[in-house]
């Protein structure tokens, strides 16, 4: 049985930073709070919180020092911790700070942001805070009578499209090329701010999955972006499974398989994509000692 482990699979830099920052936070066992959760894994949050780490979503509770995640936080969170005298550790990923930043400057400038991302996801509110009034967050292709209708009422002739860094890149495409044709008559600008990471993890997925007999995706159901390389998986390979950890990996699905590709999202741990290879390589061997 022939394994192959994409070589982007797991932790990126923003996460690893951010992670790292954690657990150097709470090694004075100092109380150090986490606005949400730091990233999207239950591993990783389990193993903070048993080192010291409080998560909480309620900004009232936090005193003394807090960490900002990842993902990023909302304009007003940063001016309500500043007010309040709390020390902030920022490990916001710097390919978000750099969206934030597009997003205050066009904004400042009189453009109609455009931001097509995730709905409810902590980096698209926070990037949204960044914005004036006239924005709008596009998740599907089903939204663009609305934003039309919005970007009319609005009377803006400016448009920038930008994206949450997680967020499909060629999705994005479709939906860019979509909309140039929709508002021919607006001033378009075009800022792609899909991580590099993301984009060649997502081309790598792409890649791998269109050799294997079977496509196997690690991480939390609630990440984003390894949900981007479950449904890339999905269009490249007819057999993928979705895991979360290595309980999740029933051996039965194994069966038959010659060649397996392995992916795993930017906030899955390397002792869990480590798990699901041991698990697939144990099921080999016992399979040989049948034989």
């Amino acid at each position: 049985m022939k394994i192959i482990l994409g070589k982007n699979a797991g932790f990126c830099y923003g996460v690893k930073n951010a992670v790292n920052g954690a657990k150097n936070a709470v090694k004075n066992n100092e109380i150090v709070y986490c606005l949400g959760d730091i990233v999207h894994n239950k591993t990783v949050i389990k193993n903070l919180e048993q080192s010291g780490l409080i998560f909480t979503n309620n900004i009232d509770e936090v005193k003394n020092k807090v960490l900002i995640r990842a993902h990023g936080e909302t304009n007003e969170v940063y001016e309500k911790l500043i007010k309040k005298g709390i020390t902030i550790l920022d490990f916001t990923c710097p390919n978000v700070i750099k969206t934030h930043e597009y997003v205050k400057e066009y904004s400042q400038k009189g453009y109609f942001i455009i931001l097509v991302g995730i709905k409810n996801h902590p980096e698209a509110i926070g990037t949204l805070s960044y914005s004036k009034d006239n924005s709008y967050l596009l998740q599907e292709k089903d939204q663009y009578e609305e934003l039309i209708n919005q970007i009319e009422k609005s009377q803006k002739k400016d448009i920038l499209i930008i994206a949450q860094t997680t967020y499909n890149s060629k999705k994005f495409d479709e939906i860019v090329i979509e909309l140039r044709n929709l508002l021919s008559d607006k001033n378009i600008k075009v800022i792609k701010t899909i991580c590099k990471a993301t984009e060649i993890r997502q081309e790598e997925t792409s890649e791998i999955a269109k050799k294997v007999d079977l496509m196997i995706i690690i991480g939390d159901k609630k990440s984003s972006n390894t949900n981007k390389l479950n449904d890339i998986a999905k269009k490249n390979c007819n057999k993928t499974i979705f895991v979360q950890n290595p309980d999740e990996l029933n051996i039965e699905e194994l069966q038959g398989v010659n060649t397996i590709g392995v992916m795993a999202g930017a906030s899955t741990p390397e002792e869990d994509i480590n798990d699901v290879i041991n698990k697939i390589k144990k099921y080999e061997r016992n399979e040989n000692k049948n034989d």
